[in-house]
């Protein structure tokens, strides 16, 4: 009831041509569908989201990795440090997005420290370049949830039988070898489960583009989800919103199939 009628409701109002503004409400068919595939906004924000989707899960989920391949050794203070790895995680998703608009605005910490080492002459408007806003958002995202991607690995890597690493090393495999040919390829259901759910969840990105840069500057960090907002909340058109939302849905089942059919591959070869 929860889940399921706003996304059939959704769908159902993307064949509408339903506006608070003029209060008209009739059915369109395929109107809406037709508007999307001429407009330039649209395919400007699904193009940024995608690449957003691919960059931050690509680089979360090899150093989320890194990070669990080192939380798994015994080490003093492990504990200590598994709970502090978990901080960026779990703070909220606006207090990050103002803390890295702080950190990268030209008068931030970054600049500063730009300028006094000399790598640049100037202070670099990070947030107001058309060309250097989405990186630093994605800088931004792959800070907070990398965490999230090491906590999901690390389980794996606890899945796996310790008594194999002994006898590969009794076999004479390097940890090279050992990494590539045994921990990886038993890894690798969990990587693909855990990247298939961080993609999902970048590619519905909202609150970090939303405080931050607010889609611009010129629209250059709009992604679906800030765009079908503007166009429902500000535009109050509900029809061609919904139909905005009903594309990002079905982009999202698409990559969901993707990932899916790489895992069941995955288990059956293991099988």
């Amino acid at each position: 009831a929860v889940s399921l009628y706003p996304v059939l409701r959704t769908i159902w109002m993307a064949f509408r041509n339903t506006s608070l503004e003029s209060q008209s409400d009739n059915f369109t068919g395929l109107a809406n569908a037709r508007r999307l595939i001429s407009d330039s906004l649209f395919w400007q924000a699904w193009r940024q989201t995608l690449e957003f989707t691919a960059v931050t899960t690509i680089v979360e989920t090899l150093l989320g990795l890194v990070i669990a391949l080192a939380l798994y050794k015994k080490f003093r203070g492990r504990g200590f440090v598994r709970a502090a790895v978990l901080v960026p995680w779990a703070i909220p998703t606006v207090v990050t997005a103002r803390m890295f608009s702080w950190l990268f605005d030209q008068g931030g910490l970054v600049n500063y420290l730009l300028v006094e080492t000399h790598l640049v002459s100037q202070p670099v408007n990070f947030l107001g370049s058309t060309t250097l806003a989405l990186p630093t958002l994605m800088v931004a995202d792959i800070w907070k949830t990398t965490p999230f991607m090491a906590l999901l690995l690390l389980a794996g890597l606890q899945t796996i039988p310790t008594g194999l690493e002994e006898a590969a090393r009794i076999d004479g495999a390097s940890t090279w070898s050992y990494f590539w040919r045994v921990r990886l390829p038993l890894l690798m259901p969990t990587l693909l489960v855990a990247a298939l759910l961080r993609a999902l969840d970048a590619f519905r990105v909202f609150d970090l583009p939303y405080v931050v840069t607010g889609g611009g500057p010129a629209s250059s960090t709009q992604t679906m989800s800030t765009y079908a907002y503007n166009i429902l909340f500000s535009g109050l058109e509900i029809g061609y919103g919904s139909a905005i939302a009903t594309a990002m849905f079905i982009t999202e089942a698409i990559i969901a199939g993707v990932f899916g059919i790489f895992i069941v591959s995955r288990i059956r070869q293991e099988a």
